[in-house]
């Protein structure tokens, strides 16, 4: 059966964290709140925890510093920033303070992507995936919705070393189906030619659509439903961690496809795309075709779907590439005999 994008609750992943790691604090007194004046947070939700929730204002690279100081004494410090502040003006306090001496910060970046898209290119993180992954022993994570982020700051607060949590601003359906959430292994959202007795995850598709984070993995989904309209079998990969990466997962993905599609909200340089891609040059050599941001800064400020719509980050635009990836392919085809119709 086809998962559903549930209509509704729509929740904020930023909101959902900051209801729950006061309980988590609670149940854990090596836990601690840093926040950069983000106004996410109510200080007087954290009564329970006394002195454990500290407000260093706007100044990133002292935010780091601390965490990295809490930490280094046996507690686990969860910091608090915009993702552009902490990929680029925060990144050699994280770099050094924390990644090199294997500390275990959590490092927890709201309004990742284009989700301050009304702030213009200052406030678009559209780097930091690159920057995050490129770091040796930090994870990475992006989960897609706000019972993934529970998720993840559940799971995380027990992982050894540091850790790189990406969540947007708004909110965004709750998404059904792929099983329980784990770091470190993909979800299969849309397993092709799914079935009773079948190992539906090595069932080879058409095209494989790869995605990480809320906008990518819907418009990942909703194109997989327009591309099975048209007789095009599509597997669907939530590829929630960029660290440790489910190799596994990418590779079986890919096996038998006519390419793969990978969706994120990113520049299209270093982040998803490129993981994805240098995994299958290493073990599966496959097509990949990357859609993210192009290689401009946004040429104006405005909404996050606006932004999404105009630069293609779309469920329109991944049929386009799938429907492309077939196409190229000698005998390739669908059940649809106009293969120009989106």
């Amino acid at each position: 059966m086809t998962p559903q994008v549930k209509p509704a609750p729509a929740r904020s992943a930023r909101e959902a964290y900051s209801a729950l790691l006061p309980e988590l604090m609670l149940a854990d007194e090596r836990l601690y709140c840093l926040d950069s004046d983000t106004g996410l947070f109510d200080p007087a939700a954290f009564a329970g925890a006394p002195g454990r929730y500290l407000n260093l204002g706007i100044a990133e690279q002292s935010l780091m510093g601390t965490a990295a100081g809490l930490a280094a004494s046996g507690k686990i410090p969860f910091v608090t920033t915009m993702a552009t502040f902490a990929a680029t003006r925060a990144l050699e306090a994280i770099k050094i303070d924390i990644v090199y001496n294997r500390l275990p910060v959590r490092i927890v970046a709201t309004h990742a992507g284009l989700a301050a898209g009304h702030l213009g290119p200052t406030h678009h993180a559209l780097e930091d995936l690159a920057v995050m992954r490129a770091l040796p022993g930090l994870t990475v994570v992006v989960p897609a919705d706000a019972a993934q982020a529970e998720a993840a700051i559940r799971q995380s607060a027990a992982l050894p070393g540091p850790v790189y949590v990406r969540l947007g601003r708004k909110a965004t359906p709750d998404l059904g189906g792929g099983g329980p959430f784990e770091i470190g292994r993909a979800q299969w959202l849309r397993p092709a030619g799914d079935g009773p007795g079948r190992d539906a995850r090595r069932t080879p598709g058409d095209v494989a659509i790869i995605a990480c984070g809320p906008h990518p993995v819907l418009a990942a989904l909703r194109a997989a439903d327009r591309l099975e309209a048209r007789g095009v079998r599509a597997t669907v990969l939530n590829l929630h961690t960029l660290r440790p990466l489910d190799v596994d997962a990418i590779v079986a993905a890919a096996a038998g496809t006519a390419g793969v599609v990978t969706v994120e909200e990113h520049w299209r340089s270093g982040g998803l795309g490129g993981a994805v891609a240098e995994t299958l040059a290493e073990h599966a050599p496959t097509r990949v075709t990357r859609l993210g941001m192009p290689d401009v800064f946004a040429g104006r400020a405005g909404g996050q779907d606006d932004l999404l719509r105009r630069y293609g980050i779309t469920a329109d635009a991944v049929v386009t590439a799938a429907i492309d990836l077939i196409t190229a392919i000698p005998g390739g085809g669908t059940d649809d005999p106009d293969l120009s119709r989106v």
